[in-house]
């Protein structure tokens, strides 16, 4: 049984094409919207077991006017049928009831609700472009993401349940005020106006402070994510207190928030103590009174006195139930500004995969500016012949990096068009793309799980040989053996750290070297690929990249002019522009900005060689 209450949401749902909605009830009700029957059930059963509450309190007055009226020797067999109902309802209904009531909140509703939201909303942000990530803390992302989910649900559990408590308690307790007497019924008549304007006074309030305590917290997660993230760099510069007066700013201000929201939390609860403390000692004493004056029985005062208290302790409840429901409503509100952000790189509606047979890549009058007016990359043309291979050289900032990021279509172009073998790679799915064409960065970054992860990311579905295989070929298999990390996991199974921050820059570049190399994709990227490496290592794997470069169409970018120099041809950028274009001997020979670039590295044997080849 709990496993069907367990599998009534699932968790797993498949993400809508659309973004969610920037509105709060929106927002709710885009992620309520498709589990409604499952509230639904938990509003009937609450429903219900309020209704069973309000009974115990109903029977407690009728049993103390039956045993006023009754006669004690005959009292049970008298009233059998009454009393056996009042126990059945006690001891079986009420606890069936919370028992289901239990059931649709516990199970089906936590955390199948809670998950299904974060992974809904990881859907949607892991999509997002590079740039979106580029403008905000890891950390602030990913604290969004996972509070959406378990403040969506708390909240919107606690308004069903208050709401029912609420309308059940406070009509029931009119109807039986009412029948015993009318005039019961003006205390709580005079209290619940006074509730509703005390929560139409502060309820505004405490959301919009939770709001900001829930913003503030977010800024502080963001913050310590991002020192602990880069720790290497706090330790090597030696600035603690830097370091601590930056986050303590962000601290000051999430404890501010938190203080302005709880001010207000404590004016509510005096507030409604102090209209509760009325409402008990008006109603035992109208009660009293009209007893006395012989209008009500003695099970009426009990009744009265005992379901005010009731409601006294409910109304507390509410308070708590209502500060909770704004505080996560502030959450939700929060996590909103990063979730419900439209995506900058969507694929085209029926968008086919793309579909290499040779690898022909063309850039034409391509403009890009990262939203700027100018100065990044403006009309450039270049065709790359398939299977041809090309150095991209040029200074820091010439757009290097930015052509081959607009390549891989991470960030969209402001105007012109990028072809592979003659299709426009905004045409085709962004998935597809990437499957064609292999990267490997000059700032390599591993996944923190084992070696055998991190490698069969370039394809998952290879076997033992084939990771064997691209290991040696990438020259990697004379350290993985070796590895280990704190948990006693070696060699392919030991896990790398944050970033793969327990292996040296060499080793990770050979493994993501070897990574690309198991890929096997048709278009192949080098961005400073061996830049980690010393010139042994350089050497080392050089064959194993002339290797995997063999029926590939191939773009590299090196600062180091000697790993390039021997290219089919070399494309000099300047600015954002092609300013020279041909083979090293050529440019050389011309004596423009390649010549000068040249001419500051040290390189006159791979110069001779170069010239030897030639």
């Amino acid at each position: 049984m709990l496993r069907w209450f367990e599998s009534l949401i699932e968790v797993f749902a498949q993400a809508s094409p659309q973004t969610p909605p920037r509105g709060v009830l929106a927002f709710y009700l885009f992620h309520l919207r498709p589990v409604w029957r499952v509230f639904a059930g938990a509003c009937v059963a609450g429903l219900l077991l309020a209704l069973a509450e309000v009974m115990m309190f109903g029977y407690l007055g009728q049993l103390i006017d039956l045993v006023n009226a009754g006669r004690p020797e005959s009292f049970f067999r008298d009233h059998a049928d009454t009393l056996a109902w009042m126990v059945f309802v006690v001891l079986v209904a009420r606890p069936a009831l919370l028992a289901l009531h239990c059931l649709f909140i516990n199970q089906a509703i936590a955390p199948s609700l809670d998950n299904r939201v974060r992974w809904l909303s990881h859907r949607h942000v892991v999509r997002q472009s590079l740039s979106f990530f580029q403008n905000d803390f890891a950390g602030r992302i990913a604290n969004r993401v996972m509070h959406a989910g378990d403040s969506l649900r708390e909240s919107a559990v606690q308004i069903v349940d208050a709401i029912w408590y609420v309308l059940i308690y406070t009509a029931s307790a009119l109807v039986l005020f009412a029948e015993a007497d009318l005039w019961l019924i003006a205390p709580l008549v005079v209290w619940l106006f006074a509730y509703v304007g005390i929560l139409c006074y502060f309820v505004p309030r405490t959301k919009a402070r939770s709001w900001r305590a829930s913003e503030a917290r977010s800024k502080l997660m963001g913050r310590l994510v991002d020192g602990y993230g880069n720790i290497l760099t706090l330790k090597l510069f030696a600035h603690s207190e830097r370091e601590d007066a930056y986050v303590a700013e962000a601290l000051r201000e999430q404890v501010a928030a938190s203080r302005a929201m709880t001010r207000q939390v404590t004016g509510m609860d005096t507030s409604i103590s102090i209209v509760n403390g009325f409402m008990i000692v008006g109603t035992a004493a109208l009660a009293t009174w009209l007893w006395s004056r012989g209008a009500v029985t003695a099970g009426a005062i009990a009744l009265s006195t005992g379901l005010t208290i009731r409601i006294h302790n409910m109304s507390g409840w509410i308070m708590w139930v209502v500060n909770g429901i704004f505080e996560n409503i502030g959450t939700v509100q929060d996590s909103i500004e990063t979730i419900s952000q439209p995506r900058d790189i969507v694929d085209a509606p029926g968008a086919p995969d793309l579909d290499v047979r040779a690898g022909a890549v063309e850039f034409r009058d391509i403009h890009f500016h990262y939203g700027q007016k100018g100065g990044v990359i403006s009309g450039l043309d270049l065709s790359i012949r398939a299977g041809e291979k090309i150095g991209l050289v040029g200074p820091s900032g010439a757009g290097k990096s930015t052509l081959v990021n607009l390549l891989l279509r991470l960030h969209d172009l402001e105007d012109g068009r990028i072809a592979i073998d003659g299709q426009d790679i905004a045409a085709v799915t962004q998935e597809s793309l990437r499957c064609q064409v292999g990267m490997v960065t000059q700032d390599t970054s591993l996944l923190h799980r084992s070696i055998r992860d991190n490698l069969l990311y370039g394809r998952p579905d290879a076997g033992e040989n084939a990771l064997a295989d691209a290991v040696r070929r990438a020259r990697a298999d004379e350290f993985i053996p070796q590895l280990a990390d704190g948990d006693g996991r070696r060699g392919y199974d030991a896990h790398v750290g944050e970033r793969g921050v327990k292996l040296s820059g060499g080793q990770r570049q050979r493994i993501a070297i070897a990574r690309v190399l198991l890929k096997d994709a048709p278009i192949l990227v080098l961005d400073e690929a061996t830049s980690a490496l010393d010139s042994e290592a350089e050497a080392a794997i050089q064959d194993s990249l002339d290797e995997l470069m063999q029926g590939k169409t191939v773009i590299a970018i090196a600062h180091r002019l000697s790993t390039i120099a021997r290219m089919d041809r070399l494309v000099v950028m300047d600015k954002g522009r092609i300013v020279e274009s041909g083979t090293h001997a050529q440019l050389l020979a011309h004596e423009g900005l390649y010549a000068r670039l040249w001419a500051r590295q040290t390189g006159g044997f791979v110069a001779a060689e170069a010239d030897a080849d030639a």
